[in-house]
């Protein structure tokens, strides 16, 4: 297992090994997902899209451009994204 320490500013060094492994670099983002209680993963969120192709099989209806459009501003997903490029600078 490999470990880091915490410093006073909250910050670790990850693992050059981890590092490589995730594909992360200074200023890349990484998501953590609690899986249990006091237990939680690591995610680098440096993914292409179409990585995602696939993942849930083939597509049950087709969807127009503009109806999906329309759910994500209705959902407000807009905002989500600002917050998170305002939290994950480049």
């Amino acid at each position: 297992m490999l470990t880091a320490t915490l410093r006073s500013k909250g910050q670790i060094t990850m693992p050059a090994e981890i590092r490589n492994e995730l594909k992360v670099d200074a200023g890349d983002c990484v998501e953590f997902g609690q899986i249990a209680p006091g237990r939680y993963e690591l995610v680098a969120a440096n993914s292409e899209v179409t990585a995602l192709k696939g993942m849930f099989g083939p597509a049950k209806k087709t969807v127009s451009v503009e109806a999906m459009n329309a759910a994500i501003i209705q959902r407000g997903a807009e905002e989500r994204c600002a917050a998170w490029i305002r939290m994950c600078p480049r």
